[in-house]
Parts: structure tokens; C-alpha cells; sequence
């Protein structure tokens, strides 16, 4: 067989080799989602129990430091986090339970409240043509009848959920105590695991910037959004808003999605506005002194916080919110940044896959012009 002979079969074999890999790689990475979606009661808990529990290690190690064991170290933890999650749960939900419950008594005053909007409208009679047409056969009236729908079905979701939900619960707060208590092993057998010294400091070092990444993230965004909504609760309580603590919990939980969680925010503000006061213009300052709060939170002090080593793309933000909102709904757009900065860590420290340089034959997925020449040499010295 002569050298060129061999050479063609070799790149042959590593193309086919490739493309079956860039074959499986992508069904999984197509296949994924679904899975995903289809196990959500299991990966859903499982994720936002790993991303908790990351974002906890610090508070660990500075315990286990200080001569705490891992096991009471990460008790004390979790006690921390269910007290984080109870203070939420009493600020927010129950007081929100009592503003549905009386929402469609208040319905009357809504829109009361609006007339005068609506009959600054109505004089253009073209706009009102419209908006009467598209109401009536648009897609606002499927989202209407939907919207109608919703109470009786979220009442029927929770009721036959609630037990799953406690399962879920339980395994959370399992996860995160068995991740921390055996975090100082789990991290000292992965590192010593590997073969070589370059390897091992690799690992380590992937572990480390994952952690801190992911901790000062949520830690930090937890501090910013919790000032927010404690801003936002005073100014609401000056103007006399009812529940101000609810709306500032609101408005802190829903800043973690960023984008669309503040515009969601605004939106229920200005209804529980049109629901209290009896001035339109009255009933949207609420809903406006959580955008202006909003503004001077996105464009002054989380950039100036964070800095530049927690900068991401917009681009991949709001595609990680889509894609995670897609898979698990708000829970998943919730956790969206955080898995964003865990892959976007993990990518950066382990490289990214030479799919181009498979796709315009050249780089690792086929033969190299090293391993040519050595073709070529070896040939040479058989002939000699």
C-alpha cells in the first residue's frame, strides 16, 4: 500500500469517526430538552438543589475554617436557607393569596379607574374599530379566555400537587445537606482522582471558578435585589400601597429574571394599583417607582457591584432565560443566569469542541499535517 493510499484511509476513517460523533452529539444535544421537560419533577428539584448548594460552599468553607464539622457546618446552612425561604414565603404568599382572592371584587374599580383612558380612545374612532376587531378575533381573546380559565385550574393544580410538592421539598433540602456535608471529600477525591499533577490543578481550578463564579453571583444579586425590594416597599408605603412588604418581596423575586421580570413586576404593580386607588394617575405611581428604582438598580448599581468579571452576553442571557423558561416555566428562568455562568465556566475552563475545524478539515477531528509528515518519513525510511 503506498503512503498516499494510506493517507486517504486515514482521513476516511477519521471523517467517518467525526461525523458519527458530531451525529450522536447532536441527537443528544437535540434530545436533551425534552428529557428534561419530561423529567421535571426529578431534574427540576435536582438542579435548583445543586445551583442552592453551590452558592452555599462559601458559607460553608468559612465554617469548616473556623473548626466546625462538615456535617454541622452544612445543617447550619441548610437552617439558614429554610429560614431565607419561610421569611419569603410569609412576606409574599400569603399576603398575595388575599389580593387574588378579592381581585374580582375589584374588578368594578378597575375599570372605573381606566374610563378615563378609554374615553380619550374612543374618540379616535379608527383606533377603537381596531382594537374592537382585534379583541374580538385576535389573539387577545384566546389569551383572555385562558386568563378566565387560570384561577379554577391553578386551584386544581395545587390541590392535587401539594403532596409532590412536599416530596420535591424534602428532596431539596436533602441534596443540598448530603452536597455540603460531603463537599470537602467529594472535591479532594475529584482532584486526586486525576493521573497527573497538570490534571489535577485543572480540576481543581474548574471547581474553584465555578463556585466562586456561581456563589458571587447569587449572593450578590440576592443582596442588590433584597435592597431593591426593601426600596421599593418604604416608597410604596409612603404613598400608602397596601401589603407594601408583599410588593417589595414581589419585586425582589422577580428581579432575579432579568429583562422580563421587572416588566412583570411593573404589570402587577399597576393593577394593584387600579385595585386601591381611586385616581388613574395615582393608581400607576406605584407601577412607576418601581421602574424608576428598576433603572437606577440595572444601569447603576449592579454594573458597578458585579463589574466586569461577571459580564454577560445579553444575547446568551435572554436565550438561556427562553430556553430554561421553556423546559420548567418560571423556576427554570429563575435558575437560567445561574446555570448560564456554571456552563459558561465549565466551557471556558475545559475548551470548546473543533466542530469547525472538522467541518473545513483541519484541526483535531482529522489528520493533521504533523501527523502527514510523519506518514511521509516513515515511508521514507521503509524505502531506504
Amino acid at each position: 500500500m503506498t503512503p498516499a493510499e494510506q493517507q486517504e484511509i486515514n482521513r476516511r476513517r477519521d471523517r467517518l469517526l467525526a461525523a458519527i460523533a458530531l451525529s450522536t452529539g447532536l441527537g443528544l444535544l437535540l434530545a436533551l430538552p425534552f428529557a428534561l421537560r419530561a423529567g421535571a419533577e426529578f431534574f427540576l428539584p435536582l438542579t435548583a438543589a445543586l445551583v442552592i448548594a453551590v452558592a452555599l460552599v462559601p458559607l460553608l468553607e468559612w465554617m469548616e475554617r473556623r473548626g466546625l464539622p462538615s456535617a454541622l457546618a452544612a445543617a447550619i446552612a441548610v437552617i439558614g436557607f429554610l429560614l431565607v425561604a419561610n421569611t419569603a414565603l410569609v412576606l409574599i404568599v400569603v399576603p398575595a393569596t388575599e389580593w387574588f382572592r378579592i381581585l374580582p371584587q375589584r374588578l368594578p374599580q378597575i375599570q372605573a379607574n381606566l374610563a378615563p383612558v378609554i374615553d380619550f380612545y374612543s374618540n379616535l374612532q379608527r383606533f377603537v374599530d381596531e382594537t374592537v376587531q382585534m379583541l374580538a378575533t385576535g389573539p387577545v381573546a384566546a389569551a383572555q379566555g385562558a386568563a378566565v380559565e387560570a384561577p379554577r385550574s391553578l386551584l386544581q393544580f395545587a390541590a392535587t400537587s401539594a403532596p409532590a410538592a412536599i416530596i420535591q421539598m424534602v428532596f431539596v433540602l436533602l441534596i443540598i445537606y448530603f452536597f455540603l456535608a460531603g463537599w470537602t471529600g467529594l472535591r479532594r477525591r475529584t482532584i486526586n482522582s486525576r493521573g497527573s499533577f497538570d490534571g489535577a490543578l485543572a480540576v481543581a481550578r474548574v471547581i474553584q471558578n465555578v463556585v466562586d463564579a456561581t456563589s458571587a453571583y447569587v449572593i450578590t444579586i440576592a443582596t442588590i435585589n433584597l435592597c431593591l425590594g426593601v426600596a421599593v416597599a418604604i416608597a410604596l408605603w409612603l404613598v400608602g400601597m397596601p401589603s407594601p412588604m408583599m410588593w417589595g418581596g414581589i419585586v425582589a423575586l422577580l428581579n432575579f429574571i432579568p429583562y422580563f421580570g421587572p416588566m412583570l413586576a411593573a404589570v402587577l404593580l399597576g393593577l394593584g394599583g387600579l385595585m386601591v386607588f381611586d385616581d388613574v394617575w395615582r393608581a400607576v405611581l406605584p407601577a412607576a417607582l418601581q421602574v424608576g428604582f428598576h433603572l437606577v438598580e440595572a444601569n447603576v448599581v449592579t454594573p458597578t457591584l458585579l463589574g466586569r468579571r461577571l459580564t454577560m452576553n445579553p444575547l446568551l442571557i435572554l436565550v438561556s432565560l427562553t430556553f430554561w423558561g421553556w423546559v420548567w416555566g418560571t423556576p427554570g428562568a429563575l435558575l437560567g443566569v445561574p446555570l448560564l455562568i456554571i456552563i459558561q465556566t465549565v466551557v471556558a475552563a475545559a475548551g470548546t469542541p473543533d466542530i469547525a475545524g472538522f467541518l473545513f478539515e483541519q484541526g483535531t477531528l482529522t489528520v493533521t499535517r504533523h501527523k502527514e509528515n510523519d506518514v511521509h518519513d516513515e515511508s521514507d525510511v521503509t524505502d531506504g
